[in-house]
C-alpha cells in the first residue's frame, strides 16, 4: 500500500507541477506555429509560380500550354513535399526527438533502398526530363521504338501511349531512349495518279493542276495548295504523275485519301481514262486457227 501511495503522490506531483504543462503548452503552441508557417509558406509558394507562369505566358515566345500546365503541378508537387518535411522534421525536435540519429538512419535506409531501385531513380529522371523539355505532350502522336501511337498520359515514372488498334502500351520512362514526334510539325501526303499512255499528258496535268487550286478552300488541314511534280514513272500501261500536299500535323493520311477522290472525280468528269488490267481470252479452237493461218501465211 504505501508503494502505490508513493506512486500517486509522484504522480499527482508531476501532473501539478507548473514548469511540465509550461512546456507541453509551449511546445503544442511550437507546433502550432510551426503547421500554420508551413501551410502559409506552401500558399504563398503557390501564387509565386502561378504568377510566373503567367508572365511567362504573356511574353512574345511560344510555349505549349500543355507543357507549361505540367511543369506548375510538378514544382507545387516538389514545393509541398519539401516544405511538409521541413516542417516534420521541425515537429520532432520539438518533442525532443534526436534529428541527428534519425537523420542518420534515414540516410542508411536510403542508401539502401536507392541500390535496391536504380531503375525506378531512373524512370523518374527521364520522365522529369521529358517533361521540361517538352520532348512530347498527350495527345501527341509518337513512336518509340516498336510502339507507335497518341500519348495518353505522361508521368515522372511511366508513358502510356494508346495504339490505332486499341492496345494501350505502358513504357518505363527509362526504357526511352529515341523518340519520334509526328505531331510537332505538318505533315505531307504524297498521291500517285496514273494515267494512260493514249491521253494528252499536257491536257491531265492542266487539268489536275486547275483542281488543285480549289482544294484548299474545302479542306481546311491543307497548309498550301496541293503541287503537281510531274511524271513520277513510266509504268508498263500507264504514266504516273505524283502530287504532294503540305498538311496540319497528321492529317497527310485523310488528305490524301479526299485528294484521290478529287482527282477520280475530276478525271471522270473531263473523260480521261485511268488504266486498268485487260484480260485477253482465246478459245483453244480459236489459238489453233490462228496459229495455221500464219503458218499458211509464212508459206
Amino acid at each position: 500500500m504505501k508503494t502505490w501511495d508513493r506512486l500517486i503522490e509522484r504522480l499527482w506531483e508531476r501532473l501539478t507541477n507548473e514548469d511540465l504543462w509550461l512546456s507541453i503548452g509551449e511546445g503544442a503552441l511550437k507546433i502550432i506555429v510551426t503547421i500554420l508557417l508551413a501551410a502559409i509558406v506552401i500558399r504563398i509558394g503557390k501564387v509565386m509560380i502561378r504568377n510566373i507562369f503567367k508572365l511567362r505566358a504573356k511574353s512574345p515566345l511560344n510555349f505549349s500550354e500543355r507543357r507549361e500546365n505540367t511543369l506548375l503541378r510538378l514544382l507545387e508537387n516538389v514545393l509541398t513535399y519539401v516544405v511538409y518535411f521541413i516542417a516534420f522534421v521541425n515537429i520532432l525536435s520539438i518533442m525532443t526527438f534526436d534529428i541527428k540519429g534519425l537523420i542518420a538512419g534515414a540516410g542508411v535506409v536510403g542508401l539502401a533502398v536507392g541500390f535496391g531501385a536504380q531503375s525506378l531513380v531512373k524512370d523518374v529522371i527521364t520522365g522529369f526530363f521529358i517533361i521540361f523539355e517538352d520532348q512530347f505532350s498527350v495527345g501527341d502522336y509518337i513512336r518509340i521504338g516498336k510502339y507507335e501511337g497518341y500519348v495518353e498520359e505522361i508521368g515522372l515514372r511511366t508513358t502510356k501511349i494508346k495504339s490505332w488498334t486499341g492496345e494501350l502500351h505502358i513504357l518505363p520512362n527509362g526504357s526511352i531512349t529515341e523518340v519520334t514526334n509526328f505531331s510537332l510539325h505538318n505533315s505531307l501526303a504524297i498521291v500517285d495518279v496514273t494515267v494512260a499512255y493514249e491521253e494528252n499528258i499536257e491536257e491531265v496535268e492542266q487539268t489536275i493542276e486547275e483542281l488543285l487550286k480549289t482544294l484548299p478552300d474545302k479542306y481546311e488541314e491543307l497548309v498550301a495548295p496541293p503541287q503537281l511534280l510531274g511524271i513520277q514513272n513510266m509504268g508498263a500501261t500507264e504514266v504516273v504523275l505524283r502530287i504532294v500536299a503540305e498538311t496540319t500535323p497528321m492529317n497527310h493520311m485523310y488528305i490524301a485519301r479526299m485528294i484521290r477522290k478529287e482527282v477520280k472525280l475530276c478525271l471522270d468528269e473531263k473523260g480521261i481514262e485511268i488504266p486498268f488490267p485487260h484480260l485477253v481470252m482465246y478459245s483453244r479452237e480459236e489459238k489453233e486457227s490462228m496459229i495455221g493461218k500464219k503458218d499458211t501465211e509464212r508459206s
